[in-house]
Parts: structure tokens; C-alpha cells; sequence
């Protein structure tokens, strides 16, 4: 199915926000409201990472330590990583506990594989913003769910290769040897530095209400997102959209390269990919401009957790690094040379997107019960 940009006069839409707004003057205005909008949404996104917390508690480190098999390792990383919304605390729990010598290695790569699939949780959620505006929803719930689809697909290849051969611990563990002497980096995401203030305010005037910030940090995400999408198209007439085509994704290596160069700047591939559906949706960017855009969050979400294992110089811990690193590295080179394989995922997010417009609840059953209800069930029959 083609995909066509709706610009169905943004102009007199965005009258609505801030009227006469013409000329040089109101593209500032248009920018600072762009600028505020983009602040309120990231501060959404914290706002859900701490409203997912407080519901799971001690819950969460008593599941990890649970998985005892690959499938059940596999399943608590998806879970675990959509109740506390980062794949990034998820893996730290796990470098804890190999470091510790609770978890073997071997298990705690299934794990990082499920936290994989579960971080991509946070985009879909994004994408219900567009639910009321059909094809922007179409759009906006394919690029959503091709970063899904992807990561589906890499762990339906590469966990029965890694069960029957632990190619990666092979790999990773050979790497972490090569790097046991090198000292890491580390540094503060500067938009944790300008959010973590509001987010933790909101959090404190909730505090004991895990609901009622839950239900805070949709509101604002989803009014964010319904304004920002409005003011991009008009800007999109502007010429952002040349910028975005014949700059940053110009061609899927470069659209690749930026997606992990924002990612470890970010520290949050959540972030960078949610980022991108609110362009989708309008028209900016189309699907396979996206696609190679969320293989490069994947390899950059690794790179912020590679560099905190080398600081912390635990051999355990920079092991389970490498894997994750490796285990999208061979994902990549498995799926995105060979056309065929590549247009599987894209070709399931277009259809998916097609249907959930005809069937919009579809889409919200999708969420609860492919990132919560499957696995928690699964897992409470297979402990």
C-alpha cells in the first residue's frame, strides 16, 4: 500500500493553538510550542517508566530471578521490561545478577532477548495517540510495530541457535576477555538532566496512586502527541520534510547511524523510537525510513549498557553486554541484507496497521495482551 502524506489543512487546525502566528515571528512561535510539546511528551514517557514501577515493586527482581529456561527467561524479559519501560534497567538487574553468580550467563541471555521485545512497548503505546485519525493512526501504529515485528522475528531465528549452541555467550564472553583491561565511560543523558525534575515531581504528587500517575502521564502523552503531530505538518510545509529526507534519512545506513548516535546520547532507545511514530504519523517520515531507524536503537541501547559494564570492570557483567550487543548486531546481518527477509517485517506492520484502523480495539488488545497477559500467564504455569 502507498504511503501518502495527509496534510488535510494543518493550517486551520493549528489557528486553534495559536493563531496569527505568520512570518518569521510565528515560525519562532512555532518551534518554541514544538520545543514545549516535545518537553511534555519525554516528561510522559518518565512519568510511565515511574507509574510502572510503583505497581511492580519488589516484583520485578523477584521475576528475574525466576527464569530458570530459556523460554522462561525470554518471557520475564518481555514483561518485566513493559512494566518498568527500559530495557536498560532490565539488563542492569541481570548484570547484577550474574555478577553475583545468581544467574548463569547462559540464562541471562534470553532474558536481554525479551527485554528486547518489551522496550518496544513503549512506541506502540505512542502510536494509540493517533487512534481517532485513520490513516495518521495507520502510519503512526506501523512504524510502531515494525520495531515489534523485528525484534520478533531476530529472537524466532537466534534463540534456538543460541539454546543449542550458546553462540552467544561464545562470542561475548571471547570479546569481554579481549576487553577485561579497558576502563568505561560514562555519562548523564542530557535529557534525563532536563526531564527527571518534572517527571519527579509529578511522581511525588502521586505518590501511593501508581493509577492516578498512570492515568497523568496518558494525558499528557496523549495531548502532547495530538498537538505536536499538528504543528509538524504545518512546519513539514516549511521544508522540514526536504531536511528529513535528504539529511537524516537520506538512505537506511545514514537513517541507521542516527537512530544509534541519538540513542546513546539519549540513553533510551523508548525514546528515540517513540519519537519517530508522532513523524510517521504525519506523513514525515513513511515506513521504511523508520525501519532502518529502530535497528540502529537497538544497537545504540547496547552501547550505553557496553560502556557501563567497562566501567564497572565485572567480566560477568560486560559478557552479558556483548551478547546483548552481538544479539542485534547478527539480527541485522541476518534480516536487512537479503530483500526477502526484510520486507517479512515490514510487510506485517503494514497489514497489521490496515487492520487495526478497520478494528481499532485490536490495537489496544494488542498492547495488554501480547506484552502483559501472555507473558505473565506463561509464566505463572511454567514456574
Amino acid at each position: 500500500m502507498p504511503e501518502t502524506t495527509e496534510l488535510s489543512n494543518p493550517e486551520s487546525e493549528y489557528t486553534r493553538i495559536g493563531p496569527g502566528m505568520n512570518g518569521l515571528n510565528g515560525t519562532v512561535a512555532r518551534v518554541a510550542t514544538l520545543s514545549l510539546l516535545l518537553y511534555s511528551f519525554l516528561v510522559s514517557i518518565g512519568m510511565l517508566g515511574k507509574a510502572f514501577k510503583m505497581f511492580s515493586g519488589g516484583f520485578v527482581g523477584d521475576l528475574i530471578e525466576s527464569a530458570s529456561d530459556p523460554l522462561l527467561g525470554l518471557l520475564v524479559g518481555i514483561l518485566v521490561t513493559s512494566l518498568v519501560q527500559s530495557s536498560s534497567t532490565t539488563t542492569s538487574l541481570v548484570v547484577a545478577l550474574v555478577g553475583s553468580g545468581t544467574m548463569p550467563i547462559a540464562t541471562a541471555i534470553p532474558v536481554v532477548m525479551g527485554a528486547n521485545i518489551g522496550t518496544s512497548v513503549t512506541n506502540t503505546l505512542v502510536s494509540l495517540s493517533h487512534i481517532g485519525r485513520g490513516q495518521e493512526f495507520r502510519r503512526a501504529f506501523a512504524a510502531s510495530t515494525i520495531h515489534d515485528f523485528f525484534n520478533i522475528f531476530a529472537v524466532m531465528i537466534l534463540l534456538p541457535l543460541q539454546v543449542t549452541t550458546n553462540f552467544l555467550g561464545r562470542s561475548a564472553s571471547a570479546l569481554a576477555n579481549a576487553f577485561s583491561d579497558v576502563g568505561g565511560l560514562t555519562f548523564a543523558s542530557p535529557l534525563k538532566l532536563f526531564t527527571e525534575p518534572a517527571v519527579r515531581t509529578a511522581a511525588s504528587l502521586f505518590e501511593g496512586h501508581p493509577w492516578l500517575l498512570l492515568a497523568a502521564a496518558l494525558a499528557v502523552m496523549f495531548a502532547s502527541l495530538r498537538y505536536l503531530v499538528v504543528v509538524l505538518k504545518i512546519l513539514v510545509l516549511g521544508r522540514i520534510e526536504s531536511f528529513f529526507d535528504q539529511t537524516l534519512f537520506k538512505n537506511p545506513g545514514r537513517a541507521m547511524l542516527f537512530g544509534l548516535a541519538v540513542t546513546v546520547l539519549v540513553q533510551s532507545s523508548s525514546i528515540t523510537t517513540s519519537l519517530a511514530v508522532p513523524l510517521a504519523g504525519a506523513g514525515i517520515l513513511t515506513l521504511r525510513q523508520v525501519f532502518p531507524y529502530t535497528l540502529g536503537t537497538n544497537v545504540g541501547t547496547t552501547i550505553t549498557a557496553m560502556l557501563a559494564a567497562l566501567a564497572v570492570g565485572e567480566i560477568s557483567a560486560v559478557t552479558v553486554a556483548f551478547a546483548h550487543f552481538l544479539f542485534n548486531i547478527t539480527g541485522i546481518l541476518l534480516v536487512w541484507p537479503i530483500p526477502a527477509i526484510r520486507r517479512i517485517p515490514l510487510r506485517l506492520a503494514r497489514r497489521f496497521s490496515t487492520v487495526a484502523v478497520d478494528h481499532r480495539w485490536l490495537a489496544i488488545a494488542y498492547i495488554l495482551f501480547f506484552f502483559y497477559a501472555l507473558p505473565f500467564a506463561a509464566i505463572l504455569v511454567m514456574r
